[in-house]
């Protein structure tokens, strides 16, 4: 039997998209979803996707959960996850904004709130909206859109950062309004909010799962599984995740030298720092600070 390989998909793929507008690498709009060419097979986001459906139905599984979208409808698709068998009705129409894993987390990186509200999210990817919310949304999504087009601006992509971080209060909000009448968190749901409210405060000095689950009083397997089961990535991952974040902020935001950083960060060396920033980033941290 042959196994069948989900191919990902990232931003730049998404830039292809007819009638969008978008950021570098960071951040895309469409106002004609119904336009975008989804892929007929399972493909992995390596992006994070927020919709509102305006006008039709959409079908489509993620992961293995079928997923139904109507109009009033906002969706938040978050990476890692695979979608399948994406139907769209013939008449949906549907505003779309996508952004990098890196440009998500660092706006949202200082608001614990929000963060955790959007963590909620993996696990209840569609929110029904109200008349207001979804005005809101939409007013956010056209000024994004105006200021991405704005290229005489000095201040663009920090005012767009700002919008960004508004809407994702509001954002915060719809959520936390849609999970406080919603069912109870399941047992990985919680112990997944737990693990990201360690990992934010401990990131800088910690970085052994096993520490984690010590402190959560489970085993290190067990914290795994129900990461894993909650979000799609590991608890490694979400560590891996923060730290590369700071390191970023830090290369790109401040003066420090490579060697203060290092120290900062509690790694070994700055040769350890330096390996480590490359194999996620793809590049070397004095490389990347010279973009």
């Amino acid at each position: 039997m042959v196994k069948l390989e989900i191919k990902e998909t990232d931003i730049n793929k998404a830039k292809s998209w007819s009638e969008s507008v978008y950021l570098d690498d960071d951040l895309l709009l469409t106002e004609h979803i119904n336009k975008a060419p989804m892929p007929t097979e399972p493909r992995k986001m390596n992006f994070i996707l927020i919709g509102l459906c305006m006008k039709g139905q959409i079908e489509y599984r993620l992961d293995t959960q079928e997923i139904n979208i109507n109009p009033g409808d906002m969706l938040i698709v978050s990476d890692k996850h695979i979608v399948d068998k994406y139907k769209p009705s013939p008449d949906m129409e549907g505003l779309c904004m996508i952004l990098s894993v890196n440009f998500f987390h660092e706006i949202i990186k200082n608001v614990r709130d929000v963060n955790s509200l959007f963590i909620f999210s993996r696990s209840h990817p569609v929110i029904g909206l109200t008349t207001k919310e979804q005005e809101t949304f939409k007013e956010y999504f056209h000024v994004i859109k105006h200021k991405i087009g704005d290229q005489d601006n000095f201040f663009r992509k920090d005012l767009i950062r700002t919008l960004l971080l508004a809407m994702f209060y509001d954002v915060g909000n719809i959520i936390y309004r849609f999970k406080e009448t919603d069912k109870p968190q399941t047992r990985a749901e919680a112990i997944l909010t737990k693990y990201i409210k360690m990992v934010e405060a401990n990131f800088r000095q910690e970085r052994r799962v096993g520490w984690y689950a010590q402190q959560l009083c489970i085993t290190p397997k067990y914290l795994s599984e129900m990461v894993k089961a909650a979000s799609n990535k590991t608890p490694n991952e979400w560590i891996d995740n923060y730290v590369t974040m700071e390191l970023r902020v830090l290369l790109k935001n401040s003066s420090k030298s490579i060697k203060a950083i290092t120290e900062e960060m509690n790694f070994p060396n700055q040769s350890f720092l330096g390996k480590y920033f490359k194999e996620h980033v793809g590049m070397s941290p004095s490389k990347y600070r010279k973009l």
